[in-house]
């Protein structure tokens, strides 16, 4: 088997059964996957739902051609589309799917981008300082971290990160890059130990995670995506249609909560639980990935109906 294709196979998406029930592909029609990935939610929706189809997107062309060949079996049932999920209503529009279902956000990174992209999504190799989701759009990590002034550095680091040690971290950058420019994961790593002090690294995560993170938002614009993108998904959605949100830190909850809170005021949407869903105590000791995942859900109680 190759790496790719063990990728796939080992890879556990995170709270399937709750995303079926709450999404119901039993009911048919159409479920728009913002953030397809390797399929595997979109494995689970299609075949509890027989009579459903499934719009998959995705930033990432390898792992849309993963997706492609694990969703082969249900045929014309699945259209997957490369895209940014920050233009669901063009690519719905175009797909020629309208008023969906149910849509789905998965907002964490797959163990394909992690282990096998070779872009620099994980400390744990030494890989090219790449980090984008699509990498034929924008700059690269690194070229950031050699471009971007020591304060807008230390606010990213803040912001993105929730980094207590920005300042510090962002300035042993300016003074690596001064003598040599910062090229790999190792590099970003050596000079986020060299910034902490050893006594102040986390317990609990790797020294360099916080900033891994806080690079690789800014890199992909995820939160101000993400800010977008969930109002227009909302808006397509059929009557009785349902919008579910899977995040993994608290800037991208933040902004699920913010955003549902928004359209129910409205009038035209009401959110289905009063805390967000976490995964059970079996899930996560089968996939520690999951452990920081929520799920929120919003369901269209007015306006679009599908005729």
């Amino acid at each position: 088997m190759s790496e790719d294709r063990r990728e796939v196979a080992e890879h556990l998406p995170v709270m399937v059964d709750e995303i079926t029930f709450f999404l119901r592909p039993e009911r048919g029609g159409w479920i728009v996957d913002a953030t397809v990935g390797l399929g595997g939610h979109a494995e689970a929706m299609l075949a509890r739902g027989p009579a459903c189809h499934l719009l998959g997107i995705d930033r990432d062309r390898e792992a849309l051609a993963l997706a492609r060949a694990r969703l082969a079996r249900f045929g014309e049932r699945v259209a997957l589309v490369h895209g940014n999920f920050l233009e669901i209503q063009q690519i719905c529009e175009e797909a020629g799917v309208n008023f969906p279902r149910g849509i789905l956000f998965d907002l964490g990174l797959s163990s394909y981008q992690l282990a096998a992209t070779g872009r620099g999504f994980s400390f744990e190799k030494d890989e090219p300082l790449d980090m984008r989701m699509d990498p034929t759009e924008g700059p690269t990590a690194a070229q950031l971290l050699n471009q971007l002034s020591e304060t807008e550095l230390a606010r990213i680091l803040f912001e993105y990160g929730q980094e207590p040690r920005a300042r510090r971290i962002a300035r042993a950058i300016v003074a690596r890059r001064q003598r040599q420019p910062i090229q790999t994961t190792r590099d970003l790593v050596e000079v986020v130990k060299t910034a902490v002090p050893r006594k102040a690294w986390p317990r609990r995560i790797h020294v360099a995670t916080r900033s891994f993170q806080a690079v690789r938002i800014l890199v992909n614009q995820e939160l101000s995506s993400l800010a977008q993108a969930l109002p227009d998904a909302a808006r397509l959605l059929d009557h009785g249609g349902r919008l579910a949100v899977i995040s993994f830190h608290s800037l991208e909850d933040r902004i699920v909560k913010q955003t549902i809170r928004a359209l129910t005021a409205e009038g035209e949407w009401a959110g289905l639980e009063p805390a967000p869903i976490v995964p059970i105590d079996e899930e996560v000791r089968m996939n520690p990935r999951s452990r920081s995942a929520k799920l929120r859900v919003v369901e269209r109680v007015s306006g679009n109906r599908h005729e």
